[in-house]
């Protein structure tokens, strides 16, 4: 897929306010700082599409873009930020679930991983919520560039191993790399792919 188009489209404090589901839509989650804007930068080949910031727990909002004038990359909330209020994580978390049950016209989650840590209880328990409401996702690891070629299958081999204790099919992932492009091209031809069924 060719980005001709990136245009950030609007900000939604809650699914009431995003815009109709006539368009297909494609999700990215993760843990704060995991890289989310500079990923979503990266396929877009835009800059400053989304905000990047060095404070984790800073995207608040559901931020939809639209990509080609035909689909809408959508980036929710960074998760797992421990210096927020309760209100604030139940907030998020009643804010996410609404999202993820609404939206009908929701293709595909990327969810996203830094590759660079261990398996964390928090990404493992949105996976778990993710496949527990039926709805396709895929593992994006991101910040490939922090490790040579030897600790990325290290901890690839250590999320295969954790999540084979749980899961009869793994679910899957792309490793990719904001700095080095690397994984560009999979998630684009993946989302061509169901732009077209849609």
């Amino acid at each position: 897929m060719i980005v001709q188009s990136a245009e950030f489209f609007k900000s939604s404090t809650s699914v009431s306010q995003c815009p109709p589901p006539e368009l297909p839509e494609f999700a990215f989650i993760g843990r704060s700082n995991v890289g989310k804007s500079s990923l979503i930068n990266m396929l877009t080949s835009r800059k400053g599409l989304a905000k990047t910031s060095g404070t984790p727990g800073k995207t608040r909002l559901i931020n939809h873009f639209i990509i080609n004038s035909q689909w809408y990359l959508v980036d929710l909330p960074g998760y797992g930020y421990a210096r927020i209020s309760k209100k604030a994580r139940a907030e998020w978390e009643k804010m996410i679930g609404n999202y993820l049950a609404a939206r009908r016209n929701l293709l595909c989650i990327f969810l996203l991983v830094d590759l660079r840590l261990s398996p964390q209880a928090s990404d493992l328990e949105m996976m778990e919520r993710i496949a527990d409401q039926g709805q396709p996702f895929v593992i994006v690891f991101t910040k490939a560039d922090k490790l040579n070629k030897t600790n990325q299958v290290k901890n690839l081999n250590a999320y295969k191993n954790h999540l084979e204790k749980e899961w009869e099919t793994l679910p899957f992932s792309v490793v990719t790399s904001s700095v080095n492009q690397i994984g560009r091209e999979e998630i684009l031809s993946l989302i061509h792919d169901q732009v077209q069924t849609f």
